[in-house]
């Protein structure tokens, strides 16, 4: 950070996502487009209606030009000036290059300090899991190690709470982003008869202070924070560059094979890890390392895949044929022709010599071909040279089968639902390794490590220790792992090889009930929100089950308070968890005084430590749900337009506002009928330990 940055305060300039279309005129364009392309646009702009000059083939090539010239001058003059600015000023510079963006996605991306992407919350409509991969990718090419999202965007009501947030938070973790800037954190500038107050209208989480949940909000924080800062440690390890085609616009797609899932908002990476990389920043930025595709700070490639297209400019073949001649791998077949009218014909005729040149032929093999080039190697023919390649990438398996052949195995398979990301430090390997079903799951996980202390690290509770079940085969690390619903781990490889595991040894060992909470507990309600601020439930039991209004519709923190007798502790090496079982939405464990933390996600447990003693224990359980059951109490006859608040000056005029019995809200998508969120302690709550 700057001395200026210092000054203000802020630290970033942002550029949100283009949506606004397609630009191609200044009173400039024609110089610049001489100076750029090396001939006059004047006979060719009749082009512009539609119409063909000369000949299609001339026509198109022109407008390929008119293209390429309208990008470089946004990146130079919109992007690269604001970037300027924001630097003068103490800041970084951080885009959304995506949205109908005519200046390329991955090439406006480059520009930022801190590339960022976006992705809406599972259940809506939109699906924008490319860009997470796309800026990944330009966070992984461009050395940057920082790459942020536009996270959990929606255009729903108030439902969204940290465990429904974490299965996808996980997803974007694996796939590269170690940001998360959640849409949105609505300004709340009134009190509390306003909540939950100010919205982006209908869009966003409604990250804020206004929130039931907010009070435990941090626990999440920094199960993020954690999983953030581990993930920005080293460089990302990928095995896979695909080269997007020359020319603008264009997004960054992954062949559907490539991931499982394909059309879902969570569509996750297969064995071999893989980035988008486009022909400017390629030929500005690669370089060959040990026979590797390299970027700078960044990350580096064993194969690099071309698109299946024919046209190619000189320069960029050019690029591709020293990288092989250095030490490359590629996979692709030869550009027959130029797509640029600059220089045409003789442009055509110069592609066709380098490609001669590199591939040997113009004419594809009958079947797969290696063909070695200085140091690299060029793999082409058979399937990978289709007569009418679609889609734009040969499939993964073929991609992976070539890998296979350079003796580079997956860099993670699991038995199960696993997904992964992998970092790469001086000295660690560090992965990310999550469950992406809602049921527990048992899974032997393989990691491309053959050596190094494994560990597993805890980003929920911070808890690190050794992983003592292990067996290396074949370069790899075979761990048996065992995940709730959801669950993640950082698998952290460094150190010596450790010394053999005794054969008790477990890296998850199994939990025995030791005791079951049960019968009446007392629970204290906000009457403030319409709750009872006394009341003994009998068992536990769903708020919205109840026959109460109060509870039923109830919306808040309610505490729950049970005095239990334990009579006798299991041995000290013993670890002593609390399981809640089923909670609507997330507590707050307090045990004989003792504040034990926040339980927000599966395995929905609390570690007991020395807070547990024989005899009486005072066990305190505050429990969040979310809005929506008292906006749609606020909606029952008795309840709506049942108060009068007068707005502040500025505020709606200052006008006096009709508004349910307790809530208030600039956005209410609820109806009396809608149907409730369960909420409360459903248990059962049960002692559980490792003895």
């Amino acid at each position: 950070m700057s001395p200026r940055a210092k000054e203000h305060g802020l630290t970033s300039l942002h550029m949100d996502s283009w949506e606004s279309g397609a630009q191609n005129w200044t009173l400039s364009f024609l110089d610049e487009f001489k100076k750029r392309r090396g001939y006059d646009a004047r006979p060719w702009l009749l082009t512009y209606s539609g119409r063909a000059v000369e000949s299609l083939e001339k026509s198109e090539r022109f407008l390929w030009d008119l293209r390429m010239t309208a990008q470089e001058l946004v990146l130079e003059n919109h992007a690269g000036e604001v970037k300027k600015y924001a630097h003068k000023n103490g800041l970084l510079l951080s885009i959304e290059p995506y949205d109908m963006n005519p200046a390329g996605d991955l090439d406006l991306g480059a520009v930022a300090d801190v590339p960022m992407a976006e992705f809406w919350k599972v259940g809506n409509t939109v699906n924008s899991a490319y860009s997470v991969f796309e800026l990944s990718s330009v966070g992984h090419v461009m050395g940057k190690s920082i790459v942020s999202a536009e996270s959990f965007t929606s255009d729903g009501g108030l439902d969204a709470y940290p465990w429904s947030l974490k299965n996808q938070g996980d997803w974007a973790f694996c796939v590269g982003i170690n940001r998360f800037v959640f849409h949105t954190f609505a300004h709340q500038a009134l009190g509390d008869a306003y909540k939950p107050g100010m919205a982006f209208g209908p869009y966003g989480v409604h990250w804020h202070r206004n929130q039931t949940w907010w009070p435990m909000v941090s626990a999440y924080h920094r199960y993020l924070t954690r999983c953030s800062e581990l993930l920005r440690q080293g460089v990302t390890v990928s095995d896979v560059l695909y080269l997007t085609p020359e020319g603008t616009p264009h997004v960054f797609l992954p062949p559907d094979s490539a991931v499982e899932g394909a059309a879902s908002v969570v569509p996750d990476k297969k064995g071999y890890g893989f980035d988008g990389c486009s022909p400017k920043i390629l030929i500005e930025r690669a370089e060959v390392k040990d026979g590797l595709i390299a970027f700078p700070g960044g990350t580096s490639y064993r194969v690099m895949v071309l698109p299946q297209v024919q046209t190619m400019t000189p320069a960029l073949l050019a690029k591709i044929r020293n990288l092989v001649k250095a030490g490359a791998t590629v996979v692709g077949n030869p550009p027959l022709k130029s797509p640029s009218l600059s220089g045409y014909p003789a442009c055509d005729t110069e592609v066709q010599t380098l490609a001669k040149d590199l591939w040997g032929s113009l004419e594809a093999p009958a079947g797969p071909t290696k063909r070695s080039y200085g140091k690299g190697t060029i793999h082409w023919g058979g399937p990978l040279s289709p007569a009418n390649p679609s889609p734009l990438y040969p499939d993964y398996d073929q991609t992976a089968g070539i890998l296979k052949s350079m003796g580079v195995v997956e860099d993670f398979t699991a038995t199960g639902p696993v997904r992964y990301g992998h970092r790469r430090t001086a000295d660690r390997d560090i992965y990310f390794v999550s469950n992406r079903s809602g049921a527990p799951i048992k899974a032997d996980c393989r990691f491309r490590v053959a050596a190094g202390n494994p560990e597993l690290w805890n980003p929920v509770t911070s808890e690190r220790r050794a992983l003592p079940q292990f067996e290396r085969k074949d370069g790899t690390t075979i761990i048996p792992m065992e995940f709730d619903a959801f669950q993640s781990f950082f698998v952290v490889f460094g150190g010596k090889d450790p010394a053999p595991a005794s054969t008790d040894a477990k890296n998850f060992p199994e939990l025995k009930p030791m005791q079951e909470i049960s019968g009446a507990w007392d629970v204290a309600f906000d009457p403030k929100w319409g709750g009872p601020e006394k009341i003994t439930f009998d068992t536990l039991q769903d708020w919205s089950k109840r026959p109460e209004s109060g509870i039923k519709y109830y919306s808040g923190i309610a505490t729950y308070r049970k005095t239990f007798q334990v009579s006798g502790l299991p041995s000290p090496v013993s670890k002593i968890l609390l399981d809640l079982g089923t909670v609507c939405d997330m507590a707050r464990v307090k045990l004989n005084g003792k504040d034990l933390g926040v339980v927000w996600c599966a395995p929905w447990q609390v570690e007991v430590g020395d807070a547990l003693k024989v005899g009486e224990n005072q066990l305190e359980i505050e429990v969040a749900n979310r809005w929506p059951n008292r906006m749609i109490g606020d909606k029952q006859p008795a309840d709506a337009n049942a108060r009068e608040v007068q707005a502040p000056p500025g505020f709606l005029g200052g006008k006096k506002i009709k508004t349910g019995r307790y809530t208030y809200s600039t956005h209410n998508p609820y109806k009396p009928k809608s149907p409730l969120l369960p909420s409360g302690l459903l248990g059962p709550v049960t002692i559980l330990t490792t003895e």
